[in-house]
């Protein structure tokens, strides 16, 4: 269990990947909060920083933010019912640029 934890086979054009985080809570207003972040074994066309990822808040069976990179549509933040184009600069900003987003929709 612990070596599949390690190294994440990912289907749908990607190769072999690393498993750098993963993460699912489920906050007490019922909101779920999901982070998937995988790091390449070599940058590719779309993804030339290395890493694949997948950052999910939802509520109420609906996605209210969302972040992701699948391949065909590159690095993007779904805001409810829009979907902008997203300039990753490193992993860590990802989640802090996730979380303000989170931060603003529960203070409206």
């Amino acid at each position: 269990m612990v070596a599949f934890l390690k190294r994440v086979g990912i289907i749908a054009n990607m190769s072999e990947a690393q498993l750098l985080y993963r993460d699912r809570k489920v906050l007490s207003s019922g909101a779920i909060v999901e982070i998937v972040i995988w790091k390449l074994d070599r940058p590719d066309s779309e993804r030339n920083h290395g890493f694949k990822y997948r950052l999910f808040y939802g509520r109420n069976g609906q996605r209210v933010v969302g972040y992701d990179n699948e391949k065909g549509k590159g690095d993007h933040r779904h805001y409810l019912d829009r979907e902008e184009p997203y300039v990753f600069a490193t992993v860590e900003r990802l989640i802090e640029d996730f979380y303000a987003d989170i931060k603003r929709e529960e203070q409206q």
